[in-house]
């Protein structure tokens, strides 16, 4: 192994449209070894597309050098930007051509002679299992399998570094397995060296070195086990009691001044104490874990300056019990076809009043198909469905007056500024005057947009634009709030705020239909279906899935575990 790439004091500024600077990267350094596997990890607004973008030679950096192979390539170098490959968030997949059409038009764009293009193709196409689907159109394929394409399109001239920008993000356990399966094997076979940025932290575990950055800074690097050991002695795991739920007790831990982090684990909860030797009361009972990289990525992120007087000498009061049979959402044998192709087929589930309910399955699994239908954005082939006690099928509009829809994609005006938009969509719901106004400040309060009011939504970064969509889902305070891949691409920090607010507007009666491919967040539902293919496969409680899931393999701990055992024995063939 020798030195491949180096950054050295590398700041990158920029300026907004309202003539505000920005500095998203500063006295930035790292090297990378030819053969090396690294990650770049850090807070949603941190800099780590904007580096990976300097790397790619599509940003100039306002100050710095970055050398590969000892050659300054900073003013552009062709020679040099032909050896390093980059996978952006939003690849640029074709929908309207077929994979393998995408695959020529790439190996044309990088000049790969004829000659070795049967072989390569081949290669690709049996590593990412996708050899059957070549005559696909692009955009007929699942999440998962457009990120496999778009990493083999990448790949189809071998470079020397590769950047992959979120590679896995908005893709199922199983798919994101095996896109890790398909980076390693490669890298295995040329000796590439790959830098990653990603928002899951057992991902940057898996790697050789990492570094952390936070506003542009580099706030940690090193190897994984180095970093994590900053949390030793203090990851703690504490048994939640009947009829608490997991999503209170973490709600109200994250309130004590002793506590930097507390996660719902398989019926636990994980806790990151500052001083185990000055912990509260109520953790007496938990047991001492070994610390992870998640760990110390929040000891190293939160703020130590949390209120004293949040201290509390007792656990918070269970849940009220909620009132039996109130049910809001029911859907009876529902089914959704596009020509020959079945979405949702045959789906029964009910949700009552008050709960957050988790809709899992894999990438194609008919998730968003279904929230569209019960959202009345979409018609029903067959069944029947009912929001608030309102058939759906026959009065949509008067369904969607008691939702709130917080889309998978970017579903604002991204040319308007973040109170234009809170404007734009509190006039559509209705709401006028006084009552108006309320509600906008309500929101700009609720989700702290103050400093953001006049920059454009397309200029915010991701997990702004995430708070935003969520305000703009609830200025019109909806009884039911359906959230499809809320937290795709959110860094843990922001996804324990996103979910502290989930739990209390659920303690406010308002029930959450949510779809997520983070599986520890399905550890907050009260229940929970899994679906593959359209079809139903599970439906309980977390703790009842777990159940079902270790009847099939008895190793299953977590509920990523759970998910994967569930969807593959579904998947075998029947006998």
């Amino acid at each position: 192994m020798g030195l491949l790439f180096e950054a050295q004091k590398i700041c990158k500024s920029f300026r907004r449209k309202n003539g505000t600077r920005v500095d998203a990267l500063l006295d930035l350094s790292l090297t990378l070894q030819t053969g090396s596997l690294t990650a770049l990890v850090g807070p949603d607004a941190s800099g780590k597309t904007t580096f990976l973008r300097l790397v790619a030679g599509l940003l100039p950096p306002s100050s710095g050098s970055l050398c590969f192979q000892g050659q300054n390539y900073a003013g552009q170098c062709r020679e040099v930007l032909a050896q390093i490959g980059y996978m952006p968030q939003k690849f640029g997949l074709y929908e309207d051509l077929t994979v393998q059409e995408n695959l020529d038009l790439y190996a044309d764009l990088k000049n790969v002679p004829q000659a070795i293009r049967p072989e390569r193709y081949a290669r690709l196409l049996e590593l990412c299992a996708m050899a059957p689907f070549s005559q696909r159109l692009a955009g007929k394929l699942s999440g998962g399998m457009k990120q496999k394409l778009g990493l083999i399109c990448t790949l189809i001239a071998p470079p020397k570094l590769l950047l992959l920008d979120e590679p896995t993000v908005g893709v199922d356990p199983l798919s994101r397995r095996e896109l890790w399966q398909i980076i390693k094997e490669l890298k295995a076979e040329s000796s590439m060296s790959v830098l990653v940025a990603t928002s899951y932290l057992d991902e940057a575990e898996a790697c050789a070195e990492m570094l952390l950055l936070f506003q542009g800074r580099t706030l940690a690097q090193g190897k994984p086990e180095a970093i994590c050991a900053i949390a030793s002695g203090k990851s703690l795991l504490l048994p939640v009691r009947s009829p608490m739920r997991p999503r209170d007790l973490q709600a109200w831990l994250l309130d004590q001044s002793q506590v930097i982090d507390a996660v719902p684990q398989a019926g636990d909860v994980r806790v990151v104490v500052k001083d185990p030797c000055e912990s509260l009361p109520c953790l007496a009972c938990a047991q001492p874990v070994a610390p992870r990289l998640e760990d110390s990525f929040m000891l190293l992120l939160q703020k130590q300056d949390k209120p004293s007087e949040a201290c509390a000498e007792a656990l918070p009061k269970p849940p009220a019990p909620r009132p039996s049979g109130e049910t809001v959402i029911c859907t009876e044998h529902v089914s959704r076809r596009f020509g020959d192709f079945i979405a949702v087929n045959d789906v029964s589930f009910c949700v009552q009043a008050g709960e957050v309910f988790g809709l899992l399955g894999p990438n194609g699994a008919g998730k968003t198909t279904t929230f569209r239908m019960l959202c009345g954005l979409l018609a029903a082939t067959s069944g029947r469905l009912s929001v608030a006690g309102i058939d759906v099928r026959r009065t949509p509009a008067e369904a969607r007056r008691h939702i709130g829809y917080v889309a998978q994609k970017f579903s604002l005006y991204g040319q308007l500024s973040v109170r234009e938009n809170l404007e734009f969509f509190a006039g559509a719901y209705g709401l006028h005057g006084k009552r108006l106004k309320q509600r906008i400040e309500q929101m700009i309060e609720d989700f702290q947009l103050q400093a953001w009011l006049a920059i454009a939504a397309q200029e915010l970064p991701g997990g702004w634009q995430r708070s935003l969509a969520m305000a703009v889902g609830l200025l019109h305070e909806p009884e039911i709030l359906f959230l499809d891949e809320p937290t795709s691409g959110a860094d843990p920090l922001s996804r324990r705020t996103f979910w502290k607010r989930i739990a209390a507007l659920s303690d406010q009666g308002v029930t959450v239909v949510v779809t997520t491919h983070f599986m520890e967040e399905a550890e907050y539902c009260d229940h929970i279906l899994i679906q593959d293919g359209g079809i139903r496969l599970a439906l309980g409680s977390p703790a009842e899935i777990r159940a079902t899931a270790r009847s099939l393999d008895k190793t299953v701990v977590s509920m990523e575990d759970a998910f994967i055992a569930i969807v593959q024995k579904a998947r075998l063939p029947k006998a």
